[in-house]
């Protein structure tokens, strides 16, 4: 009798509890408050920030297999808008603020992706897995061995009817005339004539292409790693490989987690350590701590010179998208920019359709 009033009053408590959640839920609602947890911005102060890198930098000096795992937050300092942070183009939509588009070709490497192509050089990373399509991971200098690029490369695209299937990295967004199901570059391959194709994998499909997407390097890297890096990722998209993340083991076989971004994701309560921070202030710090220099991005060193293939003449006017241009040609490029004015933005292509559907959802 004493035990079923008891479990009563517990299941009356845990109602009220419900009920009180639910209705502050629908005041925040109807007040116009329509931002959730996971899209707050939240920024470590200095002293705190410093004490984080410095449990990161002891925790790589102690680490055998690193692996990074990159999202669009790293490339934010490369004027490359990310998804849901503070300038990000959902972010902006949802608060009924128009985009600008531009084209991502001009974006050069960041501080953090020069401190991740450091990190590996000198053997303290072994692998890096990004879902960013920008290229910049490709030129800073990272070997391809040790890159995934699960979402595809905008300088790429291949022959999938070869085999094994050709690729043919080019010195301009390849992605202009493609879209979600409709991966056609409208250049052909030399070899066999078939159609080329871009290597992007948009939302709900499924990337199957070798390369630059690698995915077998990114499974056995995570199988080997002791230390996962998350840099500026919302992991909303990346939870979802099951792969990455080794939970098929037991809680104290897993790698240690280290995330670095400034909002909540759905793997901060497994995290070893949280640092909120801007992805270029953090690594400016880690590098200090670890006695290493910050290295610049050189154009003249930039592998994608040497990488790409040139167009056919009878290609040549198959695209309208501006050409990275080697360092000797800088000068006239500026030159031509200035003549032009203001650049118009993009719509085609990886981010200008994927920011074109976003602006048509908001309309509705």
């Amino acid at each position: 009798m004493f035990n079923t009033f008891h479990r009563k009053q517990d299941f009356r408590h845990l109602h009220w509890k419900i009920c009180v959640i639910r209705t502050y839920k629908l005041f925040l609602y109807s007040s116009g408050w329509k931002q959730s947890y996971s899209s707050l911005f939240v920024f470590d102060d200095a002293e705190n920030l410093k004490a984080k890198v410095k449990q990161l930098a002891e925790a790589l000096q102690q680490a055998k297999h690193v692996v990074i795992y990159t999202g669009a937050g790293i490339s934010t300092a490369a004027s490359i808008p990310d998804y849901r942070g503070p300038n990000g183009v959902w972010t902006q939509l949802q608060k009924g603020r128009s985009v600008s588009a531009s084209d991502l070709s001009r974006a050069e490497p960041t501080l953090t992706h020069m401190c991740i192509w450091m990190l590996h050089k000198v053997k303290m990373v072994q692998h890096v897995v990004s879902q960013n399509c920008d290229g910049l991971h490709l030129r800073s200098g990272l070997p391809r061995h040790a890159l995934s690029e699960l979402h595809g490369n905008m300088f790429i695209e291949v022959c999938d009817s070869c085999c094994p299937a050709r690729e043919f990295i080019r010195l301009f967004d390849v992605t202009e005339r493609t879209a979600l199901h409709r991966h056609g570059t409208g250049r052909l391959c030399p070899q066999c004539r078939a159609q080329l194709r871009d290597t992007i994998v948009h939302f709900s499909e499924r990337g199957t292409l070798e390369q630059p997407l690698n995915w077998k390097g990114a499974a056995e890297a995570a199988q080997q790693a002791d230390l996962i890096l998350c840099l500026g990722s919302s992991l909303k998209v990346l939870k979802k490989y099951s792969c990455l993340w080794c939970m098929n083991r037991p809680a104290n076989k897993r790698p240690k987690l280290y995330i670095v971004n400034l909002q909540w994701t759905p793997k901060d309560n497994l995290a070893t350590l949280k640092i909120h921070g801007k992805c270029d202030a953090v690594m400016g710090l880690l590098m200090e701590e670890l006695g290493l220099g910050v290295p610049l991005y050189n154009r003249s060193q930039d592998p994608i010179f040497s990488l790409a293939k040139p167009l056919s003449p009878q290609e040549q006017k198959s695209h309208t998208r501006e050409e990275i241009t080697p360092p000797s040609d800088l000068e006239d490029a500026s030159r031509d920019t200035q003549a032009q004015g203001e650049a118009t933005a993009v719509q085609g292509g990886w981010f200008g359709r994927g920011y074109s559907k976003a602006r048509r959802k908001k309309k509705t």
